[in-house]
């Protein structure tokens, strides 16, 4: 079985192929565009069998989980402590990528030719209100919210419907069995679409330098190695933040989901690696029951890479066009980011549709966005990554906090078949 160690070697196997034989189509001279569309039919059957996934693993785990709470008081707590700390993680990303384009400031003596003001980008500015957010909690339908995988609206309908079953007692528990055993079979059939990782992550790394090649890495490294150090700011922010809160068993719950992490990067889709890092959290120790609740909210409102790359996008443009935002702004520009940030999940290319909303607030050429579409997929496995680690820390907290977090190898065995028959160490 794809677990483990042998599935973390053969993704990064996978990855240096890609990049070779990309490498190499790139520089062939032949015409490429049927064998990119043969790599993106790859990677794009994997992300279909991740999301075929999703819906009822939520939904399953999820329902397990408020049912055993026993009541929604229990549930309103943990959801409390949750969003605590998505929040404080909020402030930290936006604030964090705020001072640091600051201080590198990578838009400023950029040497490439700028786009036109009021050139097409392709990419509709999306500015979600208050209104539209709030009714776009509450599903019109379950049914049409799990086959979009809308993940907040199955989670709505989920707390609902484990209420349920917990106030009705015995009549409910039959319900409640029957769905915990649909939640192994989900997690036993993540293992068998894991199977598929290195061939998806290939295929996904191989179409982007088949088609870019690595000359537009040249243009555009410096702003791409400060965006990673950023990044790597980041990941010491939250695993001291873990050090805090879970002591030495930090350094645990990084390696329990190295595996998802590197998934989430070569495939730049933190979704990808939803199933596997709620197997790897539960394995790690998190409860169920909490674990279930709190990870696909963080999917939602706990996007840490992405909401660090919003800012640093943002100003990047601005200070291309020598733009000068005054301190202000800028705190306003990362309250606004705050709101719409919120409203990533589930929306294709989701960042640079909110970098767009918010380039039109400060009258900031939308055109900028032209700036970043060439590396966009490179910078997007960064910040899927760190979206799966951001993820991770905070779900093992909210356990933490609420007493539910067990001891390294006391995974139900159940789970543990399900997931490989692996420990996680």
């Amino acid at each position: 079985m794809a677990s483990g160690k042998t599935l973390t070697y053969a993704i990064l196997g996978a990855l240096l192929l890609g990049l070779a034989v990309g490498y190499a189509v790139n520089q062939s001279g032949v015409d490429s565009k049927g064998i990119i569309e043969g790599f993106t039919l790859v990677t794009t059957l994997f992300l279909r069998l991740i999301k075929m996934i999703i819906a009822p693993l939520v939904f399953s785990t999820l329902v397990v989980g408020i049912a055993k709470m026993g009541d929604m008081s229990s549930v309103g707590r943990v959801g409390i402590k949750a969003f605590a700390w998505f929040m404080a993680a909020s402030v930290v990303s936006l604030g964090l990528g705020l001072i640091l384009v600051n201080f590198f400031a990578p838009g400023e003596g950029l040497n490439i030719e700028l786009p036109a003001a009021n050139t097409a980008t392709g990419i509709t500015a999306s500015g979600l209100t208050l209104q539209e957010f709030v009714l776009h909690l509450v599903p019109s339908s379950i049914v049409d919210g799990m086959a979009k995988n809308e993940i907040l609206q199955i989670v709505v309908f989920s707390v609902f419907f484990g209420a349920a079953c917990a106030a009705i007692g015995e009549k409910g528990k039959v319900l409640v069995d029957a769905l915990e055993g649909v939640s192994y079979a989900m997690l036993k059939l993540t293992m068998y679409v894991m199977w598929f990782a290195p061939l998806a992550v290939f295929a996904a790394v191989a179409a982007t330098v088949s088609k870019s090649g690595f000359g537009i890495l040249a243009v555009y490294g410096e702003f791409m190695l400060e965006f990673y150090l950023a990044i790597v700011v980041l990941w010491a922010i939250l695993f001291a933040a873990a050090f805090l809160v879970l002591g030495r068993r930090a350094g645990g719950l990084f390696a329990a989901v190295r595996e998802p992490t590197l998934l989430a990067f070569a495939t730049a889709s933190s979704e990808a690696a939803y199933p596997k890092t709620l197997a790897q959290l539960e394995k790690f120790g998190c409860s169920n029951r909490v674990a279930s609740f709190v990870l696909p909210l963080g999917y939602s409102f706990n996007l840490d890479g992405s909401m660090l790359y919003c800012t640093f996008a943002v100003l990047f443009i601005a200070q291309a066009y020598g733009i000068e935002l005054s301190l202000g702004q800028q705190l306003t520009m990362l309250l606004i980011l705050m709101v719409t940030s919120k409203g990533m999940a589930g929306v294709p290319r989701a960042s640079l549709v909110v970098i767009a909303a918010t380039l039109a607030q400060f009258n900031i050429p939308e055109a900028g966005l032209l700036l970043l579409l060439g590396v966009d997929h490179f910078l997007d496995m960064g910040r899927s990554a760190t979206n799966v680690i951001g993820n991770s820390v905070a779900t093992a907290v909210v356990s933490k906090w609420e007493g539910q977090l067990r001891a390294e190898g006391e995974a139900a065995p159940e789970l543990i078949a399900a997931t490989g028959g692996e420990r996680t160490s």
